[in-house]
């Protein structure tokens, strides 16, 4: 059994790296399926408000659409990728789908706490309308099935047991 990242304490959060790894590949995964759709909702016209990338590009005070797109992936894929494979294995929601989908909700509600507010959107976004939560909501769920289910493909290693000993 490989080494976890982290064992120092028997009840620290650990994560193998192959399933760290396993992770952020699903992450990427997700992040490609949530950009697609971003995309066609935007040539589809529905919720024109809601621009995400443009946000994050205005946030990072540049005004092309890379600089925006680039804090997408990195988000999607280093963070939410890592993150995950902790979650999925403490979360006994009995399916890699189902812990994404808990996972994306959780995303979506910092997003809208954080995220929206810190771009002028307001909480939740609302300065740009009810159909941006709801639109966020349904992007998210989407990315937090594709992520777990992607992981749960990957057939990700069982976490460490850790033996505690009395010295």
């Amino acid at each position: 059994m490989e080494a976890p990242l982290y064992s120092a304490d028997p009840t620290a959060l650990a994560v193998t790296a192959k399933n760290w790894l396993k992770g952020m590949v699903a992450g990427f995964i997700a992040t490609v399926v949530l950009s697609v759709l971003m995309l066609i909702k935007q040539r589809m016209g529905l919720v024109p408000q809601l621009n995400p990338i443009e946000m994050l590009a205005k946030m990072a005070g540049g005004s092309m659409p890379a600089v925006g797109w680039v804090p997408h992936f990195l988000i999607g894929t280093v963070v939410w990728g890592s993150l995950f494979p902790i979650f999925d294995a403490r979360v006994p929601a009995g399916s890699h789908w189902l812990n994404g989908i808990l996972f994306g909700i959780g995303a979506w509600i910092l997003m809208m706490v954080l995220v929206m507010p810190t771009a002028g959107a307001g909480l939740f976004g609302m300065a740009l309308g009810i159909m941006v939560p709801i639109a966020t909501l349904v992007l998210h769920l989407i990315y937090g099935a594709v992520l777990g289910g992607t992981y749960g493909l990957e057939h990700p290693d069982p976490l460490p047991q850790f033996q505690v000993t009395h010295r």
